[in-house]
């Protein structure tokens, strides 16, 4: 098929669109069959309304957060992408894309707030594919039909089955939209870090509520419980990769390393530790890994035990592990102090993978 060609098409199947998560404002939907034919038109007295792209501005996405209804396109400008800012330009790991599935950016409509754009599945790929193929680092993203969704009382935008991605030159919207910001210089460089940084907060009820939802991704939340006690009879340790730090599988051997692809690497012991901890009536095991495992170990009796009934913020990482049922015990890569940057540190989310395997 061409673009701009006009075709007939015979044996189709026709149904109402659905409700929910409609990608087109159209009442019908027309899908293709094993016997369909399709054929070109050489001339059609037929006017075709012309199809556009359906985009909505911040606010119009926050009153439609998880209402599972229309689902339009953003375009905007990039902030930053998997935490790196456009000033150097980012470095996408194809590795990392391809066992999380995930890219995350951040994106500003105009001189709206700045969001968080989850980019999932094939979308993630498109997209690392045009940045790391594009001359120059492209500054403008146009994601089509996404999902509105809102994680610890933050907006968040992901990105759906049906989505398509562009940049900078790609269609006439992002040309458009580079125009503009080029005009503007000092909105492209106007930075909120705050906002841009701080992955969401949830409680510990919130965090179980979203595991259970059939769309659940991998993704790293904040959440602040109380430790009530340490798990009796668990391991201090893992053996992980002396490179990536990420947990070492053991065969007859050698140890190998499923980040890195090397069937033998040097191990190294690696903190961990089993806490429970609490938040009001709901209750979850915490795994606290590497520097987060430091806390515990080593430590007296007595401090241990003065340690229970204290208050930590803890940077939670929901894994594929939690998603698939394995376990429900949460992921811990950091303890932040109430006054501390929730920066993570890039070492430290490597030793993740294969973490929460009990």
């Amino acid at each position: 098929m061409k673009r701009g060609s006009l075709y007939s098409l015979f044996n189709f199947y026709g149904s109402k669109s659905k409700v929910v998560y409609r990608v087109a404002s159209e009442s019908v939907t027309v899908s293709f069959s094993h016997n369909s034919e399709l054929s070109a038109l050489e001339d059609s007295y037929v006017v075709f309304i012309e199809d556009r792209f359906r985009f909505h501005t911040y606010g119009n996405l926050e009153s439609n957060c998880d209402l599972r209804g229309d689902l339009y396109g953003i375009v905007g400008h990039l902030k930053l992408v998997n935490g790196q800012t456009l000033s150097v330009r980012p470095f996408i790991d194809e590795v990392e894309v391809t066992t999380t599935r995930r890219i995350l950016v951040h994106v500003q409509t105009h001189e709206g707030p700045v969001m968080k754009l989850y980019l999932w599945d094939q979308a993630a790929i498109d997209f690392g594919n045009k940045f790391k193929s594009s001359e120059s680092t492209p500054t403008v993203v146009l994601v089509t039909t996404v999902n509105p969704k809102r994680l610890g009382g933050t907006l968040a935008l992901t990105s759906m089955y049906s989505s398509g991605v562009f940049i900078d030159h790609d269609v006439p919207p992002t040309r458009d939209y580079l125009t503009w910001l080029s005009s503007k210089p000092e909105i492209a460089k106007k930075v909120n870090a705050e906002v841009v940084t701080n992955p969401e907060t949830l409680i510990i009820a919130e965090i179980f509520s979203y595991i259970d939802q059939p769309d659940a991704k991998a993704v790293l939340f904040e959440c602040t419980a109380t430790i009530d006690n340490v798990v009796h009879g668990s391991a201090w340790y893992h053996i992980g990769c002396g490179g990536c730090k990420t947990k070492a599988i053991k065969s007859p051997t050698s140890l190998m390393c499923p980040k890195c692809e090397k069937d033998d690497i040097a191990g190294e012991a690696q903190y961990r530790a089993r806490i429970s901890v609490y938040h009001k009536s709901e209750q979850a095991v915490f795994v606290l890994l590497g520097d987060a495992g430091c806390v515990l170990p080593g430590k007296d009796a007595s401090e241990l035990v003065s340690s229970y009934f204290e208050t930590h913020k803890f940077s939670v990482k929901v894994t594929a592990h939690n998603l698939t049922g394995k376990t429900r015990a949460l992921t811990v890569i950091k303890i932040l102090s109430p006054a501390a940057p929730s920066s993570i540190p890039a070492s430290e989310e490597n030793i993740i993978a294969g973490a929460s395997d009990d």
